[in-house]
């Protein structure tokens, strides 16, 4: 159990109320739990998995491999091959289950888990070569952190974006966001969309309307702990037909099967619970979310999100 809050008096009430009915130890300041790693220094707080990652090379015989430098070759597609040979499923399914446990640190794999996640039932060999890839990525990554520090404010910012008809099988879109406060990555999701998007701006707009709804749920938090939102959070999107669909008071013709979420998004930028500010493709976080990017695209992106080796950042 981790217990935290800004009153030490109430949480020492709490720990003497909780140890006569359940047998627990206070352990002191946080250090690990559930496979988590905490490290404190003067410039923040970093959160890690090592001891997971390295517990998971050790397991599957691949603690002395070579590492790559990105878990997923740029701009590879999955899908089911004709006539490729099946992999062994059992196998497949328990390195996947861990590295889908993994990626819920770590945001650099989330895209390439979530892509070999979807053969599950029939894993053919390509699949498990992309697999190891993202194990030898973890190789090389093992003591790649997120870092969480003071940056004077607790703005909120979700940067939205998605791959249009990125996925070979069915040409469905895979949308991804990032939520950041006050600066610092908070939650992320990496997730293709439900229904197939008819232009790039549908599928764009789909993704605004997901980051949407993770805004409001971390302004209603904050706002429960005492720290409610000054000023309109920011949506960043590449995508200016997206934009102007959500911000443009006239319903047009060619937006009604998108009607509920236009109007969902317009009304939050009305009562100016967010602002939909253009965002350039080359400033775009979420493209690690969304598609398999270059190794200096990668590392960019993970760099202005502070992923990295924490013997560098300090």
């Amino acid at each position: 159990m981790i217990v935290t809050g800004n009153d030490e008096e109430e949480i020492k009430r709490l720990k003497v109320n909780l140890f006569p009915e359940f047998e627990m130890k206070d352990l002191g300041r946080l250090k690990y739990f559930l496979g988590i790693e905490v490290l404190r220094s003067n410039q923040g707080i970093f959160i890690c998995q090592k001891k997971y990652i390295l517990d998971l090379l050790a397991e599957i015989g691949t603690i002395d491999c070579k590492p790559s430098d990105n878990p997923m070759i740029m701009n590879q597609k999955l899908f089911m091959e004709e006539r490729a040979q099946l992999t062994d499923k059992g196998r497949y399914q328990r390195i996947v289950g861990k590295l889908i446990y993994l990626s819920h640190i770590p945001p650099d794999i989330a895209y390439a888990v979530g892509a070999v996640s979807q053969f599950m039932h029939q894993p053919q060999e390509p699949h498990m070569e992309a697999v190891m890839r993202i194990i030898r990525y973890l190789k090389g990554t093992t003591s790649h952190d997120v870092l969480f520090k003071s940056n004077g404010h607790l703005d909120t910012q979700v940067y939205t974006d998605a791959d249009w008809a990125g996925n070979k099988s069915d040409r469905r879109s895979t949308s991804g966001y990032f939520t950041l406060v006050g600066g610092n990555l908070v939650t992320w999701t990496s997730k293709k969309q439900k229904v197939v998007a008819l232009s790039s701006a549908e599928a764009e707009f789909k993704g605004i309307a997901r980051g949407l709804t993770k805004i409001l749920w971390v302004k209603k938090l904050l706002t429960e702990i005492g720290f409610p939102p000054s000023k309109p959070n920011q949506i960043l999107c590449d995508n200016k037909a997206a934009i102007q669909i959500s911000e443009n008071p006239v319903q047009h013709d060619r937006t009604k099967h998108i009607e509920a979420e236009r109007n969902f998004i317009k009304e939050k930028i009305k009562t100016r619970v967010i602002e939909l500010p253009f965002v350039r493709s080359e400033d775009q976080l979420t493209d690690v979310l969304t598609k398999a990017v270059n190794g200096r695209i990668f590392a960019k992106c993970l760099g202005k999100l502070n992923v990295g080796d924490p013997t560098v950042q300090l």
